[in-house]
């Protein structure tokens, strides 16, 4: 990364490092569609089994995945401020937390997912794809761990084509072992949906060892010795990680959790309902993958600069990486409303499902502008290392604000299953707001815009 002068030259470098990180984000969630579309053409009862298995893994992935994308803002500030040493401890500790975590998800896994799995009442046959799928996604889960801190590093470095390129030359392999390993092809057994989950894994392995492989020998990459700094297990390292981490893994998983507990209580509508809303849902998490890629773009690009002690770049990226999200989020909202009658004949061929996703679409407009404002300021929030009092906002948003609205509106007035898409849009404009707001006293008040004025810096450099 270098030093922008102009708002040109800020928004070059956001995209700059935006467009790769949104088609990895895109191939990384291309690679559940190769798992649900391959077992729903083996079996039916496959498909549930893998999105049942899903539904399990994922709050748990990307809550844990957010404690160790930590890596990335402590690393960018790191950087700024020319502590190569500090970064490259960082890393290594951070691949020890990965390992730890993998370790502690597997022992959990090995205890309570049969009686997880017991409770949901399924049929024998999706229940044991589940298990079994979620079994052999278990061996793959450390290398994955260990993947989101290599890649921190990466991004922090600026250096988001890399990792694009990794996920890009993996999908053919995720493809290839999906369609072996559920289909019984070429020798391989028949696994069925549980085929899918094993075939992730070898994929989270060949990403690992490639991106592992590439910053042990490619500049500037290696010039950090990671690997040999592995060796040097720092407590106060994996502390400072944790102290950023967990605030951040809990936010995400207490919003992924929110959206799982909306889909169950969903479920107590028509089956034209809940298809309608899985199908927009689905549309709509597709698209939340440009505000994700704007987010983590944004807090490398403010962790650097404020590393660096540019409070007003870093100020300047705040904004502009939000103003970017809204725009995209309007224009792509925009579109899917235009056409939501043709997006939504994609996930079904009954004319019920299709109009009421075409319904679900309008009011997903809303609830996309919101997301963006909040997913961004929340960003931001992490680029300057401040992370537990946005954490209790967004709890406060998801948990107290968007469940109990939708939940009222939905059962207590005509609006029915629309009404959780609104109490959703409500919660996360809250979140939004409230972020946004601290985001400016944070600014104002403890990273002051003046760059003259040294004892102000000073001041600064000793909070953080």
């Amino acid at each position: 990364m270098k030093q922008t002068y102009t708002i040109t030259e800020k928004l070059k470098q956001i995209f700059i490092l935006l467009i790769p990180i949104l088609i990895t984000q895109l191939g990384m969630f291309s690679m559940v569609f190769f798992n649900n579309i391959m077992s729903g053409k083996y079996n039916s009862s496959d498909l549930a089994g893998v999105a049942i298995g899903s539904s399990i893994w994922n709050p748990v992935f990307t809550g844990l995945s957010g404690i160790l994308l930590a890596v990335s803002p402590i690393a960018a500030q790191k950087l700024g401020e020319k502590k190569n040493n500090d970064v490259s401890s960082i890393v290594a500790n951070g691949i020890y937390l990965s390992f730890f975590i993998g370790l502690l998800v597997l022992l959990l896994g090995f205890i309570s997912l049969e009686s997880i799995l017991h409770r949901m009442n399924l049929t024998n046959k999706v229940e044991e794809t589940a298990h079994d799928y979620l079994v052999g996604l278990g061996y793959g889960v450390i290398p994955l761990f260990i993947f989101n801190v290599l890649r921190s590093f990466i991004y922090a470095m600026g250096k988001t084509r890399i990792v694009m390129v990794i996920l890009l030359l993996a999908l053919p392999v995720n493809f290839f072992f999906n369609f072996v390993l559920i289909f019984g092809k070429w020798g391989f057994p028949e696994l069925g949906g549980a085929g899918a989950g094993y075939a992730t894994s070898i994929t989270y392995w060949v990403i690992a060892g490639i991106t592992a492989f590439i910053i042990k020998t490619q500049q500037p990459f290696s010039l950090y010795k990671i690997f040999p700094r592995i060796k040097m297990f720092s407590p106060n390292m994996c502390k400072e990680i944790l102290k950023i981490g967990i605030p951040m893994g809990l936010s995400t998983f207490f919003e992924t959790s929110m959206f799982a507990v909306v889909t169950i209580l969903i479920s107590k509508f028509s089956i034209t309902t809940i298809a309608a809303y899985q199908s927009a849902l689905n549309i709509v998490s597709f698209l939340y993958m440009i505000p994700v890629s704007i987010s983590l773009a944004i807090t490398v690009l403010i962790g650097y600069e404020v590393g660096a002690k540019r409070y007003r770049d870093a100020h300047s990226y705040s904004w502009l990486g939000i103003s970017v999200s809204i725009v995209m989020a309007l224009i792509t909202g925009l579109l899917v409303v235009i056409f939501r009658y043709q997006v939504a004949g994609f996930y079904s061929n009954e004319t019920a499902v299709i109009n009421l996703t075409a319904h679900f679409l309008i009011f997903a407009l809303f609830f996309q502008i919101s997301d963006a404002i909040q997913a961004t300021a929340q960003a931001a929030l992490r680029g300057y290392k401040d992370v537990n009092l946005s954490f209790i906002m967004t709890l406060i948003a998801y948990w107290i604000i968007c469940l109990p609205a939708g939940y009222l509106l939905a059962n207590f007035t005509g609006l029915e299953a629309r009404g959780f898409w609104i109490g959703l849009t409500i919660g996360l404009l809250a979140a939004g707001v409230c972020l946004s707001m601290r985001l400016i006293y944070i600014q104002r008040k403890k990273f002051v815009l003046p760059q003259n004025n040294q004892l102000l810096e000073n001041k600064v450099a000793e909070e953080i």
